[in-house]
């Protein structure tokens, strides 16, 4: 028997949900919030989670990693809308083990948690344990657990990986990490910065070349691609790799054989394959930048690393981590920390993500010197700028009619709040969409929104997503 979780604020559906559950001899709880949901987890062995999209205090999708961290890590099953297919793409690609749309059938219900329990006794019975060399990379937020379960699952294998992620998430340290936990560990880990490649010389720096082949070629060198035999190849920023290599480069990573520029003979390579990208290759591939069989290629296991802004519950362990390491660096006594200091940090966005934490760490070192405590105004002066605008922007109200006490005081201060808040946030939601054209990926890049939470912000005001 199982116990199965089930949140949704419709009594109805939960309730339609919980016999369905019942009926097939299993235990069925409820919860009716975000919050409710988070407290069953934590409280309870559940075994599998049926959870709606649109909570009225959040997105059930915001959840799915806090779920999947839970004590007794239930498997997920999402209910969306009838024909939202953004959602059910949400749903799998946040972790979800499947997902049933609305109105719910008793055969798909029934089927999903079948699938659902069958595959959590195989994994139960299958998985053991695997100590991970994880040298460099801090962090235990929910968002990034999962992470750590794809890097123990392409370390064991020779798949190839794709990291995808925004500038400074640590793509390399993970692609490292990925190698490190290999059967090749002991040879070579060879980058490559495929935006740095220049297009002339591309195919010699990949595939070497001849004494000969090409005007300055005086001696033959030995490409990447055959320095990297009996390891790894790392290719970073695989969008930028040149479109006039792609095609050669398929052929490689299929047959693991090329020829030097200049060559007669080809060479062969026995090279494992991790790529990394902070563009979205799928719409590289639509607009023609990028092959779609080379995508198909490189993304036999995703490894899709969280930006910082939703991981900030790291921000203190990775401050103590690279103070402690710049002290070091810089031969000084460890610094203590102002509380204003970490509050600093935490409301930040941080859009260079770990990269520009890790800068702005070792610029208050610097500044502060000899002085034993980090205090806000050590850090980078854009981040205090940035800071201090936002504050004064917060505390701006939008300029309204004047209105007499009796016309604000006919609520409570707490619903009045609301109302005004729900407003604003409307009115920013609506500019948004119509300054980026209803482009759902523009809009969370320049809200620093996730998909899923502006997708539910715009349901919730009944704001079209296009």
């Amino acid at each position: 028997m199982a116990t199965i979780l089930i949140i949704d604020d419709d009594p109805l559906m939960a309730e339609s949900l919980g016999r369905i559950v019942s009926k097939i001899g299993h235990d069925a709880i409820k919860a009716t919030s975000i919050s409710e949901a988070l407290q069953a987890v934590r409280s309870h062995e559940v075994d599998i989670v049926f959870c709606d999209v649109r909570m009225p205090d959040g997105s059930g999708l915001d959840i799915l990693p806090d779920i999947r961290v839970a004590p007794s890590a239930p498997e997920v099953i999402i209910i969306t809308g009838f024909g939202d297919p953004d959602g059910a793409e949400l749903a799998i690609k946040k972790g979800a083990w499947d997902y049933v749309e609305k109105p719910i059938s008793v055969k798909d219900v029934t089927l999903s948690i079948e699938r659902a329990l069958q595959y959590r006794d195989r994994k139960k019975t299958s998985v053991k344990p695997v100590a991970l060399k994880t040298e460099g990379i801090v962090g235990k937020a929910p968002k990034l657990v999962p992470c750590f379960d794809v890097l123990a699952q392409a370390a064991g294998s020779d798949a190839n990986v794709l990291i995808t992620g925004e500038t400074g998430t640590g793509k390399e340290l993970f692609a490292l990490a990925i190698h490190r936990n290999n059967a090749r560990a002991g040879r070579n880990f060879v980058v490559v910065d495929c935006a740095a490649l220049p297009e002339t010389l591309v195919e010699s720096t990949l595939f070497g070349h001849l004494r000969g082949a090409f005007t300055g070629a005086d001696k033959p060198r030995e490409g990447l691609i055959k320095q990297a035999d009996g390891g790894t190849l790392f290719l970073d920023e695989v969008g930028e790799l040149p479109s006039s290599i792609q095609k050669s480069f398929l052929r490689v990573l299929q047959e693991r054989r090329f020829r030097p520029v200049g060559g007669g003979q080809e060479v062969s390579s026995d090279f494992r394959l991790v790529a990394a990208t902070n563009r979205r290759l799928e719409d590289m591939v639509r607009s023609g930048g990028f092959r779609e069989d080379l995508l198909f290629r490189l993304r036999t296991i995703v490894l899709e690393l969280p930006p910082l802004r939703e991981a900030k519950e790291d921000i203190k362990d990775l401050v103590v981590h690279y103070v402690l390491k710049f002290c070091e660096q810089y031969e000084i006594p460890m610094k203590s920390f102002s509380p204003e200091f970490h509050d600093v940090l935490m409301a930040y966005d941080w859009p260079g993500n770990v990269r520009e934490l890790i800068q702005a760490l070792e610029k208050a070192i610097v500044s502060a010197k000899d002085e034993p405590v980090l205090f806000p105004r050590h850090l980078p002066e854009h981040i205090r700028v940035h800071l201090a605008r936002a504050s004064i922007l917060r505390k701006r109200t939008p300029s309204s009619p004047a209105k007499a006490p009796d016309d604000i005081a006919t609520g409570s201060l707490a619903a009045f709040r609301e109302a005004g808040l729900a407003k604003l946030e409307a009115d920013y939601l609506e500019s948004l969409m119509r300054k980026t054209s209803g482009d759902i990926a523009e809009a969370c890049r320049v809200s620093g929104l996730s998909r899923s939470r502006l997708y539910a912000l715009l349901k919730r005001h009944r704001i079209p997503a296009s």
